[in-house]
């Protein structure tokens, strides 16, 4: 398959997409009650699409580097072949100038790169990514590796992988939900495809693109996904290893110490290379527009080619380099070489603003700290008394800086096990790894990815949870009209009027500088009331019965934050203050009201999760809680319905309820071989006897059913 018929196929295959009519997805899943096929079926073939259309992406985009590199290397001999050897200096600037050109051309979209790309897309915008984002990656990336860049093309694939399943995820009208799953699942299709593993695509994903956030459905579309793009890249591209290995044996017990610290210098080397690559990026970050870049790429593409003019494994992708090493066609002081040199480029030509991924310059640094390793430990072996095998430190050197780098030490092990066909040397690998990453994370204290987002102003949470939270500020649920301020100086009699006739909890006081003092709960005032003879002769004031202690939020504070101070003083609610003026008060926020919000959001955000199995249940009962203060019921339309539309019958803003589901008679969700659960339109006519399957609050439902 050449370029031009990859790139093609591609597009006839997202153009198709673009075609295809608003109700498919409703017919397939009309088609799947109709015949008694569980809603997990059209999950399944979702994810398999997903796969599929992200594995051909991938095929695609390796022929497309394939086709540059023959462009660069091959073709352009005819105009400066009379350049010599010389050529090789000048074809990786010559790349980066082309890339410079396209950064030029269209900057907003050269700034969406890589795999950080693809997990703000499901973080935080439900797995969307523009088609024109997705192109220009292809291209731009191709062209890198192409001409010579010393990059890997993981980073790309997945930003390309996850593009292609959002682009089809719209199409098919999937919801947000289930857009953002196979976004990600797209991503590590992608990554399966491009290193034939379908396991590592997987944990790719999870340990990446979702940040660990783990869950059934989630993995199951990912292994679906994955195993079908690598079942198409196996068939397009052929299954043989990425690297080949020959028989080697493993040492006694104590070589997995040596392990160990080969996973303690590759973590050392990763924290290196990442501190490197962050040093870089402040320094070059001022100059990183116009003609500056392009002269900054240049240069950058200019070392990459003196230096693969004297190392030829320097170019490209690096598979040939390490394949030499496992080979043991390369010496150790050429490898000490060649990782310097990938040490200090790779970050070069990324922060400069060339386009590609460190996957695969992890594992070719990892292979070549392992010859090193090797080497060095069989000169020592006088003190040692071990004579060890080059093989098996290269591979655990690959994992390791590929972990340590990257932050995935399950794929890691993962990858490298599918990526090499060899299961025998777990031990050794999973020494490497847990060492490496051990270190990186005591250095680091967070994983690569996520401290990129970090800079890049995105924050983080332990789970979408508390991102939704974090999305909601106090100021936006805070009740004004329900807090009261007392003077400190009021007279207990203003006191217990006040507190007999408000039906609030808990009063504030202040001072004449408007700062609150103290607060007064209904529990104290009930045992002031009830020895209120003995204190009234005592001319006790407010800021006599208050509480001291007075703890406020800001209105701009994240609904995250107040729910955790919330927890830690076993409060029920809090004083809102003004952003501005931090000794006005402007409202108070209620625990209460903060779990509604959430409950809310997280329905609003995943209105699927659940829904199918709640269901399922309705076919034993006519009510099911699918959230707390949220339900399901099933309920015959009443008669003021019937003969009227859905559109006529405003249920939404007159009940506050969603219809989600119509059944001709009761018994909506069991599937009955004469009858069809229709989807619900505006244009639907309420017959009698109609079941309607209902969504919303219970004290909605509650009065709907009291009709």
């Amino acid at each position: 398959m050449d370029f031009s018929t990859s790139i093609s196929n591609i597009r006839r295959v997202l153009r198709s997409l673009e075609r295809l009519p608003v109700t498919v997805q409703l017919k397939l899943q009309r088609l799947t009650t109709k015949f008694g096929f569980p809603e997990y079926t059209l999950f399944t073939l979702s994810a398999i699409m997903t796969g599929a259309l992200a594995g051909l992406a991938a095929v695609g985009f390796h022929n497309t580097i394939d086709f540059f590199h023959d462009l660069f290397f091959s073709r352009s001999r005819d105009v400066i072949g009379f350049l010599g050897s010389v050529q090789i200096i000048l074809l990786p600037a010559l790349g980066m100038l082309l890339q410079s050109g396209m950064i030029a051309l269209w900057p907003r979209l050269a700034a969406r790169k890589g795999v950080l790309e693809v997990i703000k897309a499901v973080a935080g915008r439900s797995g969307y990514i523009p088609l024109r984002v997705t192109l220009f990656h292809f291209f731009a990336s191709a062209i890198c590796m192409g001409s010579g860049g010393t990059v890997g093309p993981e980073g790309p694939a997945a930003q390309i992988g996850a593009g292609v399943a959002s682009r089809s995820g719209r199409a098919l009208r999937l919801s947000d939900s289930r857009r953002r799953i196979f976004t990600a699942a797209g991503s590590g299709a992608a990554i399966a495809a491009i290193f034939n593993t379908p396991l590592g695509g997987v944990f790719f994903a999870l340990e990446i693109v979702l940040l660990n956030d783990f869950q059934a459905g989630t993995f199951s579309a990912l292994l679906l996904a994955s195993v079908t793009a690598s079942a198409i890249s196996r068939a397009l591209l052929g299954n043989a290893p990425k690297f080949e290995i020959g028989n080697f044996t493993l040492g006694p017990p104590a070589e997995l110490i040596l392990y160990g610290i080969l996973g303690v210098c590759a973590g050392l080397l990763a924290v290196f290379f990442l501190r490197y690559s962050d040093w870089l990026h402040a320094r070059l970050k001022p100059f990183l527009r116009g003609w500056r870049q392009a002269a900054l790429m240049a240069a950058a593409g200019l070392l990459v080619g003196i230096a693969g003019y004297f190392f030829d494994d320097i170019l490209g992708i690096g598979y040939d380099g390490i394949n030499f090493v496992l080979e043991g066609k390369t010496l150790w002081q050429t490898a000490l070489i060649l990782l310097l040199l990938k040490l200090m480029l790779v970050p070069l030509m990324l922060e400069t603003g060339g386009f590609g991924g460190v996957f695969a310059p992890s594992l070719f640094m990892g292979a070549m700290l392992g010859l090193v390793f090797a080497t060095l430990s069989n000169m020592l072996e006088p003190f040692l008394g071990l004579h060890v095998g080059n093989t098996a430190f290269v591979l655990v050197g690959m994992g390791a800086m590929l972990a340590a780098i990257n932050s995935i030490p399950l794929a890691a092990i993962i990858i490298l096990f599918e990526m090499t066909n060899d299961y025998s040397f777990i031990l050794p690998l999973m020494m490497g790894v847990v060492s490496s990453t051990i270190v990186a994370h005591i250095f680091l204290k967070d994983t690569v990815y996520s401290h990129k987002l970090r800079q890049a102003g995105f924050r983080l949470s332990a789970s979408r949870e508390l991102a939704l939270l974090q999305s909601v500020t106090a100021g936006e649920v805070m009740r004004r009209n329900e807090v009261v301020v007392l003077p400190e100086n009021s007279l207990l009699d203003e006191v217990i009027d006040i507190c007999v006739n408000t039906p609030h909890e808990n009063f504030y006081t202040k001072n004449e500088q408007g700062e609150l003092t103290g607060k007064i709960t209904i529990a104290e005032m009930r045992q002031i009331i009830t020895e209120y003879e003995t204190l009234k002769t005592g001319r006790l004031v407010a800021n006599d019965v208050a509480l001291p202690e007075v703890i406020t939020v800001s209105e701009n504070d994240d609904l995250s934050y107040v729910l955790r101070l919330l927890g830690t003083h076993d409060a029920d609610e809090f004083p809102v203050v003004s952003a501005v003026n931090p000794r006005e008060v402007v409202g108070v926020v209620y625990r209460r009201d903060v779990i509604e919000v959430f409950n809310k959001a997280s329905l609003q955000q995943n209105p699927g999760a659940g829904l199918a199995g709640s269901l399922r249940a309705l076919e034993q009962t006519k009510h099911v809680t699918v959230a707390r203060g949220y339900s399901l019921v099933e309920k015959i339309a009443p008669p003021q319905f019937v003969g009227k539309t859905l559109g006529e019958l405003k249920v939404r803003s007159r009940f506050g309820v969603e219809v989600i589901l119509i059944h001709p008679r009761p018994g909506a969700l069991q599937l009955q071989k004469n009858g069809e659960a229709l989807m619900p339109s505006v244009k639907y006519k309420i017959r009698e006897g109609d079941a309607l399957v209902i969504f919303g609050e219970d004290e909605k439902i509650a009065a709907l059913e009291r009709m």
